[in-house]
């Protein structure tokens, strides 16, 4: 047979079993021709045909024409109400920029996302009034100005307030964050989402945490959504994709990525020499998401329609996304000559101008598709899905901005282009207005108005909004806690294990047990969390389908539906989004979960540093505790595992308290106090305390004629007197020591008094308490010098007269968190620290080569006596000779 003959036999043979398909797809319906496909590919395999595995769908629409719903909505209406938020949105940026030069603002995102979002305000998102079926929206951070420019045309913003755009610290009235701040407007925003990459993962992680409290019956079932939109270039970001996988794996039908491709980043396209499109569908298709693709708008149809052999969408798929955006930017001409370059192509376009082909508009403009695609995403059920529509960056702008590579820096536009978007947007303002750059409201009884305020009264009300209304918590009081202020007796505790006792007894309480979350990264066992296992149950949404290798054993590994803790994995920044979702359940919620999230330190603030700041900007709420803390207590580990900074790194969070415990009773009292401020008092804070793996007798409370109340208040402050000297040496100290330095401390009290000092510990939990506390009194201070100066809690209680002779602290941590103190006592501050890299070694040896163990904490005491002129030099030199110090050694931050 011949090739030709070949050749025709394989066409009509092709043909035979079109036919056939196109039979069951009329006659059995689009499951059973599925359900052959598939069969046909299983057969396929095990028969060694060598088909290649696709995860990739044509570079057309998912949802075909004929399936499309019908718009629900006034598409007239809709268009006018968009031209007015276009318009108000790019003249708020504007009018800033023109009034303080370099304010900044984004124009162009908006612009390729207003269809987007007002599909989603006018017909999808609901609100507070939806009750249990409200929806959570993360709104791409650049848009802001649209989200704005709506709100002031239902009237929930003035022209003022939009005059103070980016100006919030102006005397006439509040102003307008530059992007989404629930910390700056906490009546609007909820979610801080532009800092790249963090508003994917926390919108999985708020979707499962519905979930959570659903089967936990914290919550009523709902069918509330969680939507996230964000830029196609925004994921190049880690933590955008990094956790797609488990969304899939914890079936998240509750959540919708809207992922706005416009192609463009920040400086220029985002994948130019292919179709990001393409990639994102096959990375989500391959990670078990419902991947729905809006690509060409309805004018497109036209031409598909009769298109008979596939030309166009041969076509489609040789395009990259450089070529596209020329289309975009130069129009219909540019389009005809480049796209519709072959013979077949010029024939489907046979009389149609220009004009006409201008109308070719991309997918994420075209409201009837993506309504389409939202409604299908809403009904999806068993897996989570992303929406990738394809649109244009500065839509609408004109040349300066649209689909170029400058449009995400254009701030401003000048009278000729602003002229043609009024022309463009039909807007009814004179020459003269647009000048003047005036917003255009249409009054609040015009037919846009009352359709805005019509839908959203319909889907429960205006949003972004921002409610918090939960019931408070009975909490535990003092007597809950009074088992740690005695101490341990003869057993032996590590801070790390207290805290685990902590949350175990506040898991058993009646009235706040079922609110507590326990969170970890995967360390459940490292941090002796492993008894809460069987106990509580690891949280699974599939429960547990197997026996577990440990069945039957006292600490079996148990998973269930209504399991409490949440065993993340290994992933930081996967357990710190989770807790933010813990975190902020109050407001969300309304559900006062109180997450305990139990990191390795030095692999906590580091890594999720990030997220840490947009948890405070969201006003969560919580406990992060940093375990196996210190940088001399983890022995054996090293350079990368060993934390002696996480305290420097957690401090920079404005309403993030600190805390470096010595005792059991002191992080008891911690916890009691932060669980009455956050969620009975209802401050916007959260809590980084570090608790170390170093066996100890733990003390009871001091028992020395002071109140308990006395000394908690000391904890809660920072500071406070655990021993005062029984020694009756004339030399006077005072050692300040903190966290697992308080052995060493405690050791050289003892050793001074052989040099005839008489030792003073004291215990600091907190040195940003004291420095935070300290800077307050100062600026009182500066900002009224005739009146009594204010003396800080620190200056009072290490005075001169309270606490007489030299001042030396030493801590597991870098020198710098103590030397803040400095300027704001009576005196110095010696300090010890642990600054530089990490070793493997033993405790011991670690403390020495750190210079924070007992023969150095003796020593700097007695250098601070020689710099006070109290002994000589001598004596110091025959001290270090005495205790073996090497004086010629390298500084440990050199090593």
């Amino acid at each position: 047979m011949s090739a030709q003959e070949r050749e025709k036999l394989n066409s009509v043979e092709t043909q035979e079993w079109l036919d056939s398909l196109a039979y069951v797809f009329a006659n059995a319906g689009d499951n059973r021709a599925a359900e052959l496909l598939e069969e046909l590919d299983h057969y396929a395999y095990f028969h060694g045909a060598p088909i290649t595995f696709k995860q990739n769908t044509p570079y057309i629409n998912t949802i075909d024409v004929e399936a499309q719903p019908e718009y629900p909505g006034d598409p007239e209406i809709e268009r006018k109400i968009r031209n007015i938020i276009r318009w108000n949105a790019v003249v708020m940026v504007i009018k800033a920029n023109k009034k303080s030069d370099g304010i900044g603002g984004h124009l162009s995102t908006y612009a390729s996302a207003a269809e987007l979002l007002e599909v989603g305000f006018n017909h999808f998102f609901r609100g507070h009034g939806a009750g249990q079926d409200r929806d959570l929206i993360f709104y791409q951070g650049h848009a802001s100005p649209g989200v704005y420019a709506r709100s002031f045309l239902e009237g929930r913003f003035d022209e003022a307030r939009m005059n103070r755009f980016r100006r919030e610290l102006q005397p006439d009235g509040a102003g307008l964050s530059s992007y989404p701040h629930p910390w700056l407007m906490p009546d609007y925003w909820e979610f801080p989402t532009v800092s790249m990459g963090l508003g994917p993962i926390q919108a999985i992680y708020q979707a499962r945490f519905i979930k959570y409290l659903e089967n936990r019956e914290l919550k009523p079932k709902g069918d509330a959504k969680v939507w996230a939109f964000l830029g196609d270039g925004e994921m190049d970001e880690p933590q955008s994709i990094g956790a797609i996988r488990f969304a899939a794996y914890e079936n998240l039908d509750n959540l919708i990525f809207v992922l706005n491709a416009n192609l463009q980043r920040l400086d220029g396209p985002v994948r130019a020499n292919s179709k990001v499109i393409q990639e994102f569908e096959a990375l989500f298709r391959g990670a078990g998401w419902n991947v729905i693709k809006v690509i060409w708008d309805s004018k497109w149809d036209e031409l598909l329609q009769k298109d008979y052999n596939g030309t166009i969408v041969k076509r489609f798929e040789l395009l990259v996304d450089g070529e596209s955006q020329r289309y975009a930017a130069f129009g219909g001409k540019e389009l005809r000559e480049k796209f519709f370059n072959t013979p077949e192509l010029k024939a489907l376009i046979e009389g149609w101008s220009d004009a006409d082909l201008e109308l070719l508009n991309r997918g994420g403009h075209d409201i009837h598709k993506i309504y389409a695609a939202y409604a299908s995403a809403v009904k999806h059920k068993g897996s989570p899905t992303i929406i990738i529509p394809r649109t244009i960056k500065g839509y609408g702008l004109g040349e300066s901005a649209q689909a170029r590579n400058v449009a995400h820096q254009v701030k401003k536009l000048d009278f000729s282009t602003l002229k043609d978007l009024r022309d463009l947007l039909e807007l009814p303002l004179t020459d003269d207005q647009v000048e003047h750059m005036e917003y255009y409201h249409p009054g609040p009884d015009s037919p846009e108005v009352k359709y805005t305020l019509e839908r959203r009264a319909a889907l429960g009300g205006t949003i972004p909004e921002r409610k918090v209304e939960y019931p408070h918590p009975t909490i535990p009081n003092g007597e809950f806690y009074e088992e740690f202020a005695k101490g341990s007796g003869d057993r032996q505790v590590s801070t790390t294990m207290a805290a685990v006792q902590i949350i175990s007894k506040l898991l058993r309480d009646k009235e706040i047990g079922k609110y507590i979350v326990p969170i970890v990264p995967d360390e459940a066992r490292t941090f002796g969390m492993d008894a809460l296992v069987p106990r509580i149950g690891i949280y699974s949404p599939r429960g547990q389908t197997y026996t577990p290798v440990d069945s039957g054993s006292l600490m079996a590994y148990k998973e269930s539906v209504n399991g409490q803790m949440l065993e993340e994995g290994i992933t930081e920044d996967g357990a710190m989004a989770s807790w933010i979702a813990a975190g902020t359940a109050y407001a969300h919620h309304g559900v006062p979960t109180i997450p305990f999230f139990v990191l390795y330190s030095m692999f906590g603030m580091q890594r999720v540093g990030d997220l840490v700041w947009a948890a405070a900007d969201q006003r969560a709420r919580g406990f992060i505790l940093g375990a196996t803390a210190g940088r001399t207590t983890l022995a054996g580990e090293g350079l990368q595992h060993q934390d002696g900074n996480s305290h420097l790194q957690a401090y920079v969070v404005p309403n993030l308290k600190t805390y470096d415990p010595a005792f059991a009773y002191e992080l008891a009292v911690i916890v009691e106090s932060g669980i009455q401020r956050m969620y009975v008092d209802g401050i916007d804070e959260f809590y980084y305390v570090t608790v170390d793996n170093e066996n100890e007798v733990q003390p009871a409370m001091p028992a020395d004629g002071r109140s308990h109340e006395e000394i908690r208040e000391g904890i809660v402050r920072g500071l406070y007197r655990f021993q005062k000297s029984a020694h009756k040496g004339k030399l006077r100290a005072q050692i300040l020591a903190s966290g697992p330095a308080m052995g060493a401390a405690m050791e050289a009290v003892k050793a001074l008094e052989a040099y005839g000092v008489a030792a003073d510990l004291w215990s600091v939990t907190s040195y940003k308490e004291l420095h935070q506390d300290a800077l307050l009194a100062q600026r009182h201070n500066m900002l009224h010098p005739t009146a009594e100066p204010r003396v800080s809690y620190v200056a009072q209680q290490l005075s001169k007269e309270n606490a007489p002779g030299v001042l030396i602290s030493v801590s597991d941590y870098m020198k710098l968190g103590a030397d803040g103190l400095n300027g704001h006592l009576d005196r110095k501050l010696w300090t010890l620290g642990t600054d530089g890299f990490g070793r493997s070694e033993a405790r011991e040896e670690l403390r020495d080569f750190f210079e924070v163990d007992t023969k150095h904490v003796v020593l700097a005491t007695l250098y601070a006596l020689q710099r006070d002129g109290k002994i000589k030099g001598d004596v110091v030199a025959k001290a270090i000779a005495d205790l073996g110090i090497d004086p010629e050694r390298d500084a440990p931050v050199l090593r």
